[in-house]
């Protein structure tokens, strides 16, 4: 199991960039595919962007296509979300989660996977 740890958000306007990591106490854990989640307040937590175990695929929600991408860092120790053209309603607390994946799989569900950071607070004011 992995001990997934969230950092790099903040509060920043409408139209800003902000990327987000993800983190098992610097160790490697690409053996695991990886995805963010995202849950604003009052609303159910949501999927955003997933990540293959070796970076080759990932997917994406439709309202992050084209404005946020995941990918793994080279050592396989960090999982980064970088946000562009931020948008108030991108406003949420962001979760970071992994499940351990045998192949090379995309998943996009949160019954997928069965570890979870704490979450890292993305607020974005117009």
């Amino acid at each position: 199991q992995v001990h997934l740890v969230e950092s790099g958000g903040g509060l920043v306007q409408a139209g800003d960039s902000l990327t987000l990591s993800c983190t098992d106490s610097g160790r490697t854990f690409n053996a695991y595919a990886t995805g963010w989640f995202r849950q604003g307040s009052g609303k159910e937590r949501e999927f955003v962007a997933a990540v293959s175990r070796s970076g080759g695929s990932a997917r994406y929600a439709d309202s992050v296509k084209g404005r946020f991408f995941v990918s793994w860092d080279n050592a396989g120790t960090t999982v980064w979300l970088q946000m562009n053209g931020l948008l108030p309603e991108d406003t949420a607390v962001y979760y970071c989660a992994a499940v351990r994946d045998s192949g090379d799989s995309v998943y996009i569900y949160r019954t997928s996977y069965d570890n979870w950071g704490q979450g890292t607070q993305v607020t974005v004011s117009s």
